[in-house]
């Protein structure tokens, strides 16, 4: 792993593979240094990134139906199923039928589960704060461009 980040000049100087290669490089020991504090919190109470994703969305989307989370994460019913029953019986997560259709169950946080939300996630807007403030507004938004575009959302 590369110690300095490349000015533009080096980056365009190497060969595409070595700029591709510190690429995934960096977005390994970035992800990692982003779900650690967040880890270290859940392993406290057993549980796990996926618990996290569910916590985040269900949070960020109050009645979020299951069939919209298990879309939204891109996982199976056998794959949300154990995480999602884990945090129900924690008290973490409610899940309701829906007024306008009885098949459906919606999914929100109860104060605990959203208690536990904000702390994770705000280790994280707290790093992610600290990383734009010294990266600078054209960094940022250079950074937003590409999760976007790895994401398929542009």
């Amino acid at each position: 792993m590369v110690d300095q980040i490349p000015s533009a000049d080096a980056i365009a100087a190497m060969p595409r593979e070595d700029v591709l290669r510190l690429a995934i490089e960096q977005f390994y020991f970035g992800y990692r240094a982003f779900t650690a504090p967040p880890d270290r919190i859940l392993e406290q109470r057993g549980l796990g990134r996926v618990h996290h994703r569910i916590l985040y969305f269900v949070g960020r989307n109050p009645g979020l139906s299951v069939n919209a989370l298990l879309s939204m994460l891109s996982v199976s019913k056998q794959a949300l199923n154990a995480p999602l029953r884990q945090l129900i019986e924690m008290r973490l997560v409610a899940m309701d039928t829906a007024e306008h259709d009885g098949r459906v169950r919606q999914l929100t946080l109860t104060t605990n589960g959203a208690k536990l939300e904000a702390q994770l996630t705000g280790t994280q807007m707290k790093q992610l704060q600290a990383v734009f403030d010294k990266a600078g507004i054209k960094a940022e938004a250079g950074w937003h461009q590409v999760m976007s575009c790895l994401s398929g959302q542009s």
